[in-house]
């Protein structure tokens, strides 16, 4: 009966709306002459939003209404808030639920879940992951992603979340960081992992295969993980195989992927990594869009730099991570398997994907995050600077650096061709992940560097490539930060700015929105965002935080009710 007399009083507004008869009715929140961009893509038009609770209620000439909040848009654009579609803000949002690097610039959902999941664990999982923290110290409360994402919701975050499950995390769960086959029992209880997150709402499977355990993993078996996620609505996410010297071969098993297991399929942060392999970019393209004549759900997402950030063991062969760090540090500080690792580094390959050679040079890598206090002198410094001070050649600081820090080590790679980016941008399939973390600029924060993506991403499209080179439409950039993402992955009634959907709405100023964060500087929010509601609440208030943390757990098409 509830439901029935909300869906009444939603008709009422419409046609109050429509009408300009809106002058009796008081809403909660009434955002006023601005230009709206709806999310569909369609021409933007002068309208006011008006909203109650949780949703959008009314969308016309409203300015007889009242509100208790009243939000003047005037020379301000009104869209609906931006979908990270690539968040690593996993940990950032349980130190800080304001997600201030993201919120600044209009995101209002964060999906995560590239190959690494937060759920399911294990008590040993729970055990090196807590080893394993650097700067972020933190509890692990939960044991199932779904309970990650609930936790966090308990908590108080100020934007959505929302997650695929890792691959690599649940062949960490049943197999382990060793490179071995599943057997059929272990295979079976992948399976019962799998289908226990998508019925408790999971988004699909996620996988990132460049990197070990995941490189470990033969199609077949991810083909089997996606059949169940497909029982449940779910999508297939992956950061392939190759995004480099075997570029089209990872999009040619991504195709199969999502063809063998009947499921949509999406292109993590889509590349062409690598001078030599730049002019590729077409023929991928051309690959993609013939399997999507043929039926396939295939997309894709990205991020809007020429480089890239993930870690100094993206220099190394995965075959130095088979059984896990502790295993590769022994084998880092063997000399004979180091002369070996040194070999494979300087030695273009097809088997695996090396970075280091993707950059072309030591100048082309800078470092960003170490948890050894004694190594954070060198944060922000190109490899090749560092090599240098330390009286080192590269490969050995490379392989010294990952011992002495006990980690990965946080690295930004420059391999991509800004050509490539804009004939990217302008693919009406491809949506934007910043696959970055979202953070505060302060506190424990500026303990390490980043990538500037983490701050600036989804402005730097609408400044530098909408406003300022032209090219995509300022309705088309919007579109695809909001409506085809949620569609992409099922999120019911969010992406538009629409009577009877979630009030998830910004409010920016299209002359001035622009990132600031550099690879230099890159702890710089961005500007021109000046409002922001997560579902019907005032997160951004004239470009200031509000503290307000209105996010929600969202959950996939296949949850089990």
């Amino acid at each position: 009966m509830r439901k029935l007399c909300f869906l009444a009083a939603l008709l009422l507004f419409a046609l109050q709306s429509n009408s300009g008869a809106g002058a009796q009715q008081r809403y909660d929140v009434l955002i006023l002459n601005g230009t709206l961009y709806d999310g569909s893509g369609g021409k933007p038009r002068r309208a006011d939003v008006a909203i109650i609770a949780d949703k959008v209620v009314a969308i016309g000439n409203l300015k007889s209404a009242k509100a208790g909040t009243v939000v003047d848009a005037n020379g301000l654009a009104v869209a609906p808030g931006f979908i990270n579609m690539l968040s690593w803000a996993v940990e950032d949002l349980i130190v800080d639920g304001r997600s201030m690097g993201d919120i600044k610039q209009g995101v209002t959902t964060e999906i995560f879940g590239e190959g690494s999941s937060m759920g399911p664990l294990s008590n040993e999982m729970k055990q090196r992951a807590k080893a394993e923290q650097g700067d972020l110290k933190f509890d692990i409360e939960w044991t199932t992603l779904a309970e990650y994402l609930q936790f966090l919701e308990r908590r108080g975050v100020s934007p959505n979340v929302a997650s695929f499950i890792g691959a690599t995390t649940i062949r960490e769960h049943v197999i382990g960081l060793e490179d071995k086959k599943a057997t059929p029992e272990q295979m079976q209880r992948m399976r019962e992992l799998v289908r226990q997150e998508m019925q408790a709402g999971a988004l699909g499977i996620g996988s990132s295969l460049i990197y070990a355990p995941a490189f470990y993993a033969p199609t077949e078996e991810l083909i089997e993980l996606c059949k169940v996620a497909a029982q449940y609505k779910g999508k297939y996410i992956s950061h392939m195989r190759s995004e480099g010297n075997r570029l089209i071969e990872g999009i040619e098993e991504l195709i199969r992927i999502a063809r063998e297991a009947n499921i949509p399929a999406e292109i993590y942060h889509l590349k062409a990594a690598g001078k030599s392999n730049w002019p590729k970019m077409d023929t991928a393209i051309a690959l993609i869009e013939k399997a999507r004549k043929q039926g396939l759900k295939i997309t894709a997402d990205m991020y809007t730099y020429p480089a890239g950030s993930t870690g100094l063991d993206a220099a190394m062969p995965p075959w130095v991570l088979d059984g896990g760090y502790e295993a590769a540090f022994k084998r880092l500080k063997d000399p004979a398997t180091r002369k070996k690792i040194a070999e494979e580094i300087l030695t273009p390959s097809d088997k695996w994907e090396n970075l280091f050679l993707a950059a072309g040079s030591a100048d082309r890598v800078i470092l960003v995050g170490f948890k050894n206090e004694r190594l954070k002198q060198y944060t922000g410094k190109t490899l090749a600077e560092v090599a240098r001070l330390r009286g080192e050649s590269v490969t050995d600081a490379i392989m010294n650096l990952v011992v002495e820090d006990q980690s990965r080590v946080g690295t930004v790679y420059f391999m991509m061709d800004e050509e490539n980016l804009k004939k990217q941008i302008k693919l009406p399939w491809v949506s934007f992940g910043s696959d970055g973390g979202s953070m505060a600029a302060e506190g424990v924060f500026l303990k390490s560097s980043t990538h500037p993506r983490a701050y600036g991403n989804f402005v730097r499209l609408l400044g530098k490539y909408v406003r300022e080179e032209k090219v995509i439409s300022l309705e088309e950039a919007v579109r695809r930060l909001s409506h085809l993402p949620a569609t992409n992955l099922g999120l019911e009634r969010r992406g538009l700015v629409k009577v009877g959907y979630f009030a998830d709405v910004v409010v920016f100023d299209p002359k001035t929105i622009a990132d600031r964060a550099t690879f230099e500087q890159p702890h710089q929010y961005a500007v021109g965002m000046r409002h922001v509601f997560v579902n019907g609440k005032q997160v951004l208030k004239d470009g200031d935080h509000t503290g307000v943390k209105s996010g929600r757990a969202l959950w996939g098409p296949g949850k089990i009710k």
